[in-house]
């Protein structure tokens, strides 16, 4: 067997066992994304309920709670970033990171300071290998999260929005991940959490110009904003950590899927390569023989 064949074998043994991983791992990424499509539609009406309540409780009242009220100058927004802990998922952590970055160019040119909390390993290199300032970062979960890792999330991040700009504290909450849209489609989306936006629904609207309820708050306005406003910053970074991850699966399905194909393609080029190598060496060793063949005869018909 000749040099070139050689190397050509190798090489389709090599890209042969790589596309046998890619494939394994495209399954795996294709059966988690069902178990991540379940919970993310298992929480969104929780969450949506939650949203609901805390907004009757604001428009409900006069209270002027530090969660919902608006500041009339801020200076400090905090953003918190949704990444993946781990790479082989094509541009999904770069996309987030890149929304990110726009966001916070956008709140600077407000004049506003910014300060980053990051979730996922691949946000943490990115800021660490840069130099930039994180606040507070947590890895490890960003591919099966739990209630319990966005509540640890959202402890901090509450914190600071409850203490004063001079004490360290912040004025607004941004969250930035991937939101899932459907297996082929996932966008890095931003949106404000605190101080909490009262959003009008279709309902509301269709309630317009009706005579509203009156509410009764047990034992006041007050507690319940600090009971449920903390319930509310979870469920949504729990609900973002559950779309992230059902992004992040897709993702990395469709990354595998398309390196799979690559690896296929690429060992069709190399058989035809090596079927040429190996149809030029039979075709040089059967020059070889005719020509001795011929070279013995004429030394044959000379002896003669």
């Amino acid at each position: 067997m000749g040099a070139q064949l050689r190397v050509y074998k190798r090489r389709i043994r090599s890209v042969t066992a790589t596309k046998k991983i890619t494939k394994a791992m495209e399954m795996i990424a294709a059966s988690r994304i069902v178990k991540a499509q379940r919970q993310v539609a298992a929480s969104t009406p929780y969450a949506s309920e939650l949203t609901r309540a805390v907004t009757a409780v604001a428009t409900g009242s006069n209270t002027k709670h530090a969660l919902t009220t608006e500041v009339e100058n801020p200076v400090r927004a905090a953003v918190l970033l949704v990444t993946s802990d781990r790479g082989l998922a094509g541009g999904f952590s770069s996309n987030a990171i890149k929304a990110a970055d726009q966001l916070t160019e956008r709140l600077r040119s407000e004049g506003k300071d910014v300060v980053t909390y990051i979730i996922g390993r691949k946000g943490v290199a990115y800021y660490g290998f840069r130099e930039r300032p994180v606040v507070e970062s947590w890895t490890g979960f960003t591919d099966s999260p739990t209630y319990a890792d966005a509540k640890k999330v959202a402890g901090p991040l509450i914190e600071a929005v409850q203490l004063d700009t001079a004490e360290g504290g912040v004025d607004e909450l941004h969250i930035v991940f991937t939101e899932f849209v459907s297996m082929m489609t996932q966008s890095p989306v931003e949106k404000r959490l605190l101080p909490l936006t009262l959003e009008k629904s279709a309902e509301d609207e269709e309630e317009k110009g009706k005579i509203l309820p009156l509410f009764d708050f047990e034992p006041s306005p007050e507690d319940v904003l600090d009971a449920l406003l903390p319930r509310y910053v979870e469920s949504r970074i729990y609900n973002a950590l559950l779309q992230s991850a059902a992004s992040e699966h897709a993702a990395r399905r469709r990354a595998m899927k398309s390196a799979t194909d690559n690896a296929g393609d690429l060992i069709k080029s190399l058989s035809r390569l090596a079927n040429a190598a190996r149809q030029a060496e039979i075709t040089q060793e059967i020059s070889e023989i005719v020509g001795g063949s011929s070279a013995l005869a004429d030394a044959n018909a000379g002896s003669d």
